[in-house]
């Protein structure tokens, strides 16, 4: 019996099935992880840093193939303060069958301050990612996230983009749901970016949302921050929360304007692995 390579339904077995889950609590004048469980290729590591606690996500297989599933689940306590960032960005492979499955299930306690921070998610041609966000949040603490999106390896000449991204968030705080996004891309990507009503060729997009009480008060701020950006770019602000979305056919041009974003708004350097 031949097999064809491209068809062919990829068994369980051979395929990567990630869980990280921790619970984050203050404890004196830090933040430190508790109740760390680790499998499938999927780990926690906590550097040292000069304020609250950085937690990196590390992926051992070195990338997400098609049929794989990881899982991240995060407590994070009253008045903890955490960044979680990635130790690279994450490469998506190309799918023979299933698509890969990235959920993230974050809940933020009362007084306490995250950042979401990855970077950069690099989809390959043919690549199929389905992707889920979920945050938690209290009235009175903070997020402020990041996502951002490279389609295609642009180093390696690969200009002309396959593949299937569905991309949901759901952001709720004080139980009550407060912001939801969901985008599909199916196909060729490449083409539907090209549109000028959905990226006017732009081959790197991303997502800056900050959620907090003080959210609104800072959108000139974060203008500000933005005049000079070497990408297109819209930020604004209602109910609570700050917007920022940015594009570019650069991704270099897009992380430039990023880290400077993240630069100012934070006060201080992006996360030390993204140097």
């Amino acid at each position: 019996m031949i097999v064809n390579p491209v068809t062919a339904q990829v068994p369980p077995y051979v395929r990567a099935v990630g869980e990280l889950r921790a619970d984050f609590q203050s404890v004196g004048s830090g933040t430190q992880a508790m109740n760390v469980f680790e499998t499938g290729g999927l780990r926690l590591r906590c550097p040292r840093v000069a304020q609250g606690c950085e937690g990196v996500l590390i992926n051992t297989g070195g990338g997400v193939a098609g049929g794989d599933k990881c899982s991240y689940d995060f407590d994070v306590g009253p008045r903890a303060q955490v960044t979680f960032t990635t130790q690279s960005a994450e490469k998506i492979y190309r799918a023979q069958s299933n698509a890969a499955e990235i959920d993230v299930a974050l809940r933020i306690g009362a007084h306490a301050m995250v950042e979401w921070l990855p970077q950069e998610t690099i989809l390959f041609s043919g690549a199929r990612l389905n992707r889920r966000l979920d945050m938690d949040l209290e009235e009175t603490s903070s997020l402020t996230m990041l996502e951002s999106v490279i389609y295609g390896r642009m180093a390696m000449g690969e200009t002309e983009v396959t593949g299937a991204f569905r991309d949901r968030w759901r952001i709720r705080r004080g139980r009550r749901l407060l912001f939801a996004e969901d985008m599909r891309l199916d196909g060729d990507m490449t083409a539907a970016l090209d549109r000028p009503a959905v990226g006017d060729g732009a081959r790197a997009n991303a997502t800056f949302l900050h959620v907090a009480p003080d959210a609104e008060a800072r959108l000139e701020e974060i203008r500000a921050s933005l005049a000079e950006a070497p990408c297109e770019w819209g930020a604004s602000a209602w109910n609570g929360m700050a917007l920022v979305r940015l594009l570019s056919p650069s991704p270099e041009k897009m992380r430039a304007a990023i880290v400077s974003l993240l630069q100012s708004f934070r006060g201080r350097d992006a996360p030390r692995v993204w140097q």
